[in-house]
């Protein structure tokens, strides 16, 4: 049994979901700290759906609203994205709003050295996954109606407003180096050169990839997502490179011809090939911005386990990645001139 009311559910699927039929079942996903996901297996096929979680949450956090309307923009558009079925505002039908879409099979890479792989198909794979994140920044925003998903402005600018407020909104501890990034980071904003769609947490461990080729099949987890500077996702991206290998997604030290894992020069000359870039501008502030950032959603994990709300046993875990998550941040801000 699933924490849903499945009898409600059901009745909501069979009326919203084309072609739906039962018997089916509810499964939910293990891992995820943000919005909780579940398979369901009915006799029309599988399913995937995704729910606000219960208990108090902070204003502009877990918006599934959001997350369906961006999927069902760029499904028509070729872009690699689950199908959705349908979105849910009616908070009495399972005590949250939820949507569904549909279950994409395939390979899930948790960890970014890829150790079961050839290095001919990690090169090709990181390929993949530069010219899928080049495709979503090429998107027309006002082809596929999302033109007002975002506000107009300087992205990093409000990013670093947004997560100083929802750090403060959950914060539990005083850290020294935090103060100090709140206050360097928004004197010290780069200028915006481009407007696209930014996907707010793109990794490796986030795509699912065909079962038998290096082929991009579907970007997951997009309630980050917004309008903004193509350069927060494409930094965020690169974090990697510069984040030791802890069976995620970081691939320091481990790059070259030997490993097949492009250099982190390789992946920034495809991307700039793939945009039309002359080159990216000096990473630090934004690798500085991106830590920053990561340690606002940690700190959110933290207040919500403190208050018993995170949805997942990893959120201990993840918790105590904070006090190094800020020291990383800062020490960027002071190779960036801080």
């Amino acid at each position: 049994m699933s924490d849903l009311d499945e009898a409600r559910l059901g009745e909501w699927l069979a009326g919203n979901v084309v072609g739906f039929a039962g018997p089916f079942t509810v499964e939910k996903f293990a891992g995820g700290q943000s919005n909780p996901t579940y398979r369901i297996d009915a006799a029309s096929g599988a399913y995937v759906l995704r729910r606000k979680p219960f208990g108090p949450i902070l204003p502009s956090a877990h918006a599934v609203e959001r997350e369906h309307r961006l999927i069902a923009a760029l499904h028509p558009s070729g872009f690699p994205v689950a199908r959705p079925y349908g979105l849910c505002e009616d908070a009495a039908v399972i005590g949250s709003p939820f949507y569904v879409m549909e279950m994409i099979e395939g390979r899930t890479f948790w960890d970014g050295a890829l150790p079961d792989q050839a290095p001919a198909e990690r090169t090709a794979i990181y390929e993949a996954i530069v010219d899928t994140l080049a495709a979503l920044h090429a998107v027309d925003l006002e082809a596929v109606g999302l033109g007002d998903y975002g506000k107009p402005g300087n992205y990093f600018e409000r990013q670093v407003a947004r997560w100083s407020k929802q750090y403060r909104a959950s914060q539990t501890d005083d850290l020294p180096e935090i103060e100090r990034l709140i206050d360097w980071l928004p004197r010290t904003v780069p200028a915006q050169t481009r407007t696209s769609i930014v996907h707010g947490d793109f990794r490796i461990d986030n795509m699912i990839f065909d079962a038998g080729e290096p082929r991009v099949k579907a970007v997951l987890d997009w309630e980050l997502s917004t309008l903004g500077d193509p350069l927060a996702d494409f930094s965020y991206f690169l974090m990697s490179w510069v984040t030791a290998p802890e069976g995620r997604s970081g691939v320091q030290g481990l790059t070259g011809a030997e490993t097949g894992i492009p250099t982190i020069e390789a992946v920034v000359a495809r991307y700039c090939a793939a945009t039309g870039r002359d080159g990216v501008p000096d990473l630090d502030w934004y690798f500085a911005y991106n830590l920053f950032r990561l340690a606002g959603i940690v700190q959110g994990i933290k207040k919500r386990m403190l208050d018993g709300n995170a949805s997942s046993t990893q959120a201990a875990k993840t918790v105590e990645r904070l006090p190094g998550l800020v020291a990383a941040a800062w020490g960027f801000a002071e190779k960036a001139g801080a």
